[in-house]
């Protein structure tokens, strides 16, 4: 075997590996010689077979598995020989090879930098850490009465008004030609909760039990359904029933109904749902502290082809973000290489923290269960209710899906032992100091490290609170 080092720059290396027609001939040889131990060939008896023959009969399927073997194991050892550590799989192409001829194939790789962790006992970090009030846990009661509540055909027939639910069939047109999925009988449609596309419900305020309303409206640009999207739309809606909402009675009943002993349970069962939001706010904003800082405190080279691949994923969920109508007002008025040039360095952040906080799980050990992996396929199959069994198989014979999801297990996990080992301090704050976005008052040079964490901006207080009034089935879950 010949090796000759064709490039060398930074991290990155390419070998060329010659193999020649006698290495690769051997090899056949010996498989074939294997092969011919085990096959029967009419006329000659078991391990008595010729080469030849072994070679007519076997040669071209055993050639195949002969070179993939040889490339396997060559090129590992050319890394272990000159005692490599690849940050990525090695790509390895096949140059040149015919039958009696040299194999000849490359080896390109990008190669772990020399990373030496700073001193985590000297991070600094502030945990922040927010309660709700009583107010916050009576908006959230209020839109779980709200979300519960029952409706009645109105007791006195008027015209109807927002708020109100009406029931009604209707069928949608284009061009006078009615369309899949426009159409349907006693539906259940609460005025005013833009549910329908822009000026369907509108149109219905006013009408009476009974109306025949002919509605016209033009489906969004940007509409799920190519097929309908920007297409001007006639609906002929019938209103068979207008209901109004009756409030509900917030007390003892309303919680048993929720599945709790009592009201101060319930509202209990709620401050928790809130704070625990909080919790996972806080977190995030820990997190993206630590990241910050282990990002000012380490330097060192990263390999290039890692960074583009990275910048690719990038560019490719901004331009898909972009043709959806999402764009980052921060990036208005910007060329495309302008914008091009701050997420290469996104990419370039990552990688480096990606690649850090991957050594520093390998020199301390630190690994990820199968056990721990297996709660989050679980995890992940609860979002999908009537499906988990798909979604479960689904974790289960596909590899690259279960990294996916050890993968974010692990970097959890080395965070946390980082911030095990920093200093940090516990601060209390209100809600809405918890909330902010921490770059508002910050320099510009912080909020580009804001971009480049990636993060995504605190979630309103408003729907912390929103969220603690959950599902109904999930209320005695939580409280038992």
């Amino acid at each position: 075997m010949q090796v000759d080092e064709t490039k060398n720059e930074g991290l990155s290396r390419v070998y060329s590996v010659t193999l020649t027609a006698n290495e690769i001939g051997e090899r056949i040889d010996a498989r074939l010689g294997e092969v011919g131990s085990t096959v029967r060939v009419p006329g000659f008896r078991p391990g008595k077979v010729p080469l030849s023959v072994l070679r007519q009969r076997y040669g071209k399927a055993v050639m195949g598995e002969v070179l993939e073997k040889a490339v396997t194991e060559t090129s590992q050892e050319v890394l272990d020989e000159r005692e490599l550590r690849p940050a990525v799989q090695p790509k390895i192409e096949i140059s040149s090879f015919d039958e009696g001829q040299d194999l000849v194939y490359t080896i390109n790789v990008d190669l772990m930098p020399e990373i030496t962790p700073m001193d985590f006992s000297k991070l600094e970090l502030t945990r922040l850490k927010a309660s709700a009030s009583d107010a916050e846990v009576d908006d959230a009661l209020d839109r779980l009465a709200k979300d519960f509540r029952n409706s009645e055909p109105l007791k006195k027939a008027r015209a109807a008004k927002e708020g109100d639910l009406v029931v009604i069939d209707f069928v949608g047109k284009i061009d006078g030609e009615a369309f899949d999925g426009g159409s349907a009988e006693g539906h259940r449609l609460e005025l005013g909760s833009n549910t329908f596309i822009p000026g369907f419900e509108e149109q219905l305020v006013g009408a009476k039990k009974g109306d025949e309303v002919e509605v016209k409206v033009a489906f969004p640009e940007n509409y799920g359904a190519e097929n309908l999207a920007g297409k001007d739309a006639v609906f002929d809606v019938k209103v068979n029933e207008i209901e109004e909402y009756v409030d509900t009675v917030i007390d003892d009943a309303f919680a048993t109904n929720m599945g709790l002993e009592s009201l101060d349970q319930l509202k209990g069962h709620l401050r928790e749902r809130i704070e625990a939001d909080y919790g996972n706010v806080a977190r995030g904003r820990l997190k993206r502290d630590l990241l910050d800082k282990l990002h000012e405190g380490h330097e060192f080279e990263v390999p290039e082809g890692m960074v583009e691949s990275e910048f690719e994923q990038i560019w490719t969920q901004y331009e898909r973000a972009k043709a959806a109508g999402e764009t980052d007002p921060e990036d208005e008025g910007k060329s495309e290489d302008d914008i091009k040039e701050e997420y290469r360095t996104i990419a370039k952040r990552r990688v480096m923290l990606g690649m850090l906080l991957s050594e520093v799980g390998r020199v301390n050990e630190i690994s990820v269960g199968q056990d721990e992996v297996n709660r989050a396929i679980v995890q992940e199959a609860q979002k999908y209710p009537g499906q988990e069994q798909q979604v479960l198989e689904f974790y289960q014979n596909n590899p690259q899906a279960n990294a996916s999801l050890r993968a974010p297990l692990m970097e959890d996990k080395v965070i946390d032992f980082i911030i095990e080992m920093a200093q940090v301090t516990d601060k209390e704050v209100s809600a809405e100091e918890l909330m902010k976005d921490p770059d508002e008052d910050g320099a510009p040079a912080k909020k580009a490290a804001s971009k480049k964490s990636g993060a995504k901006k605190a979630s309103a207080k408003k729907s912390a609170a929103k969220k603690a009034g959950a599902k109904k089935a999930a209320a005695k879950k939580d409280a038992d």
